[in-house]
């Protein structure tokens, strides 16, 4: 058990009125089933800064083995279900409200694993004792996140800011051995941001990462012409792989007609 428990005030959050009601029962039936999750997005921004803003879902983080046993949990109670991408999410409805089950990082193929579960941090949310995504894991959550629409870098430096003591950075660059790029571009965000709590995030895990700047410009360009860009965002970097001849690492659909990807 965690050694404080957070009791969100949900009203802060500004959820729609008809919405609450199926909030409160779904986090009730997932804690029933007995299937490990994690509440993530807002409520964990919550409770690791103090930031609250209104949001209209629930992000539910599992392991890919537990995301079929969630959808088919509420399957079985009269819920439906969809399987937006089988690769990291799926949804549960009941008539316009929604939760995501979420089991991975959707761009970047990082699952959630066990060693999500490995630290513990509660927090009641709609009269339910649940479990909200550790420091650690919430910021490689964020990471990837980096779109016109959409840029999470706020919310990893303000994660960084309030939790850096409780961010394990080996695991995380571990996590992030593929993509350490990413996470310096986050580093020197923060280092950016905060001038004066440079020293918050180690200086060990600074002086890797440029060293592995450096090491990198003494290599000669690939062989293979690639754009990881969508990695960060999926839909802005579409013409690099329809018209200028870049290689892509994401796989996402593209509607051929009009060059965007696919969603529904």
């Amino acid at each position: 058990m965690s050694d404080t428990l957070q009791i969100l005030d949900t009203a802060h959050f500004e959820p729609p009125p008809e919405a609450v009601d199926f909030y409160r029962d779904s986090l009730a039936l997932l804690k029933e089933s007995g299937i490990p999750f994690l509440l993530s997005g807002t409520y964990a921004l919550s409770c690791f800064t103090g930031i609250v803003r209104p949001t209209k879902d629930l992000d539910v983080f599992c392991k890919p083995s537990d995301a079929p046993k969630i959808l088919a949990f509420f399957k079985a109670r009269g819920y439906e279900i969809e399987v937006e991408d089988e690769r990291w999410i799926g949804k549960v409805w009941k008539g316009d409200n929604f939760f995501d089950v979420i089991f991975n990082i959707s761009s970047a193929s990082i699952p959630i694993t066990d060693e999500w579960f490995a630290r513990v941090h509660e927090a009641q949310v709609y009269g339910t004792t649940v479990r909200i995504t550790p420091p650690t894991e919430f910021v490689l959550s964020k990471i990837f996140l980096q779109t016109r629409y959409r840029y999470d870098g706020a919310d990893v430096a303000h994660t960084i800011l309030k939790q850096h003591s409780e961010i394990d950075w080996r695991w995380l660059l571990s996590a992030m051995e593929l993509y350490w790029e990413v996470l310096l571009i986050q580093v020197l965000n923060f280092r950016f941001i905060y001038p004066t709590e440079r020293d918050l995030i180690p200086r060990w895990l600074f002086d890797e990462l440029i060293d592995r700047v450096k090491a990198q410009a003494e290599l000669p360009a690939a062989g293979v012409k690639i754009c990881r860009g969508r990695l960060l965002s999926p839909r802005d970097f579409v013409i690099d792989i329809s018209e200028w001849g870049f290689a892509d690492v994401v796989g996402k659909g593209i509607d051929e007609k009009h060059e965007r990807p696919k969603h529904h």
